[in-house]
């Protein structure tokens, strides 16, 4: 059996319409600090690229690294 471990980086921001928006990548590095993290926030907040719902990001809200272990099972039914 094997198991699959997901990494995730979940950037958490409010819009101008005050609502809560969230990006996300993939297999962040392993040595990733808060301090990167917080740069790379206030980078997308700056840069002003982003639109969701035709809505500005605002503010730096959160963020977290979320890691998944999958376990599959193959069931014969």
């Amino acid at each position: 059996m094997d198991t699959n471990v997901n990494k995730r980086l979940i950037m958490t921001f409010k819009t101008t319409d005050d609502k809560t928006v969230s990006l996300s990548i993939d297999d962040p590095r392993e040595d990733i600090t808060e301090s990167e993290i917080k740069s790379a926030m206030y980078l997308v907040v700056s840069k002003n690229i982003f639109a969701p719902g035709g809505a500005d990001i605002a503010n730096a809200v959160s963020a977290k690294v979320v890691v998944t272990d999958t376990t599959p099972y193959d069931l014969v039914l």
